[in-house]
C-alpha cells in the first residue's frame, strides 16, 4: 500500500506543478510574451533615415522624395510587410499594403508621390513627415508590436549629442513589445 500512496502523491504533485506552470504562462506580461514572436532582434530593421536638409521648398515632390526611411530584411526568408506601419512621433503613419520584402533586401519608403517598385515605396504625401530637429521613426508589425525605432536630435536645439541631428543607430530603441 505504501507504494501506491507514493505513486499517487508523485502524480498529484506533478499535476499541481503542471497546472501552476500553465497559469504562470497565461499571466506573463505582454513584453515577456513578445519575446516569443516570430521575428528576432535585428531581423527586420530601420537601416537608414535620410532628411533633405538642403531643400529650399520642403513641400516640393522632389524634396519630399528625398526624405526617406530604409527598411532592411536581414533574414534568409522573404517577409510579408502587409499591415506593418512606419510612423513618426506626431502620429503620421504609413501602412504597408501588399508588399513582400525579399530576403536580405532593403526598401526605401519616400514621403512624396511616386510609383511603387520593389525597392521604392511612396507615402503619397504633400507635406514632410519627419521633423528635422527631433523625431523617432517607429516600425511596427501587423500585430502592432514594435519591431524597431530610430531617434534623432539636433544639436543646435540644445541637445548635446554628437551626431549633429542626423538619425543615429546609437539612438536605436530596443523596446520590442512596448507600446506607446
Amino acid at each position: 500500500m505504501s507504494v501506491s500512496v507514493s505513486v499517487t502523491a508523485r502524480r498529484l504533485t506533478a499535476a499541481v506543478a503542471t497546472a501552476g506552470a500553465l497559469v504562470g504562462m497565461a499571466t506573463l506580461p505582454a513584453s515577456a510574451a513578445d519575446h516569443t514572436s516570430r521575428f528576432h532582434r535585428d531581423d527586420v530593421v530601420i537601416s537608414s533615415v535620410h532628411l533633405d536638409r538642403q531643400a529650399r521648398d520642403y513641400r516640393s515632390n522632389r524634396a519630399l522624395n528625398n526624405e526617406w526611411v530604409e527598411i532592411t530584411n536581414n533574414t534568409r526568408h522573404d517577409v510579408n510587410l502587409s499591415g506593418w506601419t512606419l510612423s513618426d512621433e506626431h502620429g503620421h503613419t504609413y501602412r504597408f499594403r501588399h508588399y513582400r520584402l525579399d530576403r536580405r533586401a532593403t526598401v526605401r519608403v519616400h514621403t512624396g508621390y511616386g510609383r511603387d517598385t520593389r525597392w521604392d515605396l511612396y507615402q503619397d504625401r504633400r507635406n514632410p513627415v519627419w521633423d528635422r530637429n527631433a523625431d523617432t521613426a517607429t516600425l511596427r508589425n501587423d500585430h502592432e508590436r514594435l519591431v524597431d525605432a530610430v531617434s534623432w536630435r539636433d544639436r543646435r536645439h540644445g541637445d548635446r549629442d554628437d551626431h549633429r541631428g542626423m538619425p543615429h543607430h546609437g539612438d536605436r530603441h530596443d523596446h520590442r513589445g512596448d507600446r506607446h
